[in-house]
């Protein structure tokens, strides 16, 4: 049997992914898991905190099996840099096996991120992961200045979130729904690419008038 705690958060979940984090009222959320007020003060105090352990239940996993990846990668690389295909696999592959397996979690996030809550999120949930391996991408590619390889990794995420949370309706590939960890796939060998491609030059792009 479900307890209040999961039912509530189960609950918020799905309203959260279906109608947004803003459209969504506690007062909502209690009548949809059929308990009273008093339970989500008692358990979560507010409906930021209960979003934020919304997320850190499914998220807390994913970033300790990121860094448990990390260790082991650089424990064999002993003391070298790790490939930077390799990287990019420890941090996506484990958020793509949860996507697979919790779908509703994606729409939660594709919604926090329409509504301009990442950044916030992100700070608070994973800020020393990213740091962890942004780390280990600057030891991946000695050569690439910092100031571009910081631009570099703020494509990535914006290619992350469109990867995962975005359907594809920009090209005809809407009827191949591929499950997340074969989109992953095609990303990290996609994001490798650009990782490691010449530094741009600016002053050569002509613009046709």
């Amino acid at each position: 049997m479900i307890d209040t705690k999961q039912r509530i958060l189960d609950t918020a979940e799905q309203l959260f992914g279906a109608e947004g984090y803003d459209a969504t009222s506690l007062r909502h959320i209690i009548t949809q898991a059929g308990v009273n007020l008093a339970a989500i003060h008692y358990h979560f105090g507010s409906k930021e905190e209960l979003l934020d352990e919304l997320i850190l239940r499914r998220a807390g996993p994913v970033n300790e099996k990121r860094m448990a990846l990390l260790d082991q990668l650089e424990a064999k690389a002993g003391g070298g840099p790790v490939e930077i295909e390799r990287v990019l696999e420890a941090f996506l592959a484990p958020m793509a096996e949860v996507a697979d397996r919790k779908p509703e979690f994606v729409r939660v996030m594709g919604r926090m991120h329409a509504e301009g809550m990442m950044p916030v999120i992100v700070r608070r949930h994973f800020g020393l992961v990213i740091e962890r391996f942004v780390g280990a991408m600057r030891r991946a590619l000695p050569d690439l200045p910092e100031q571009e390889l910081l631009w570099r990794v703020h494509f990535m995420t914006g290619a992350m979130a469109h990867t995962m949370c975005i359907p594809p309706n920009l090209v005809p590939i809407a009827a191949d729904p591929a499950p997340f960890r074969d989109r992953i796939a095609r990303l990290i060998a996609f994001l490798s690419g650009g990782f490691r491609a010449p530094l741009p030059q600016p002053e050569q792009i002509e613009v046709s008038q």
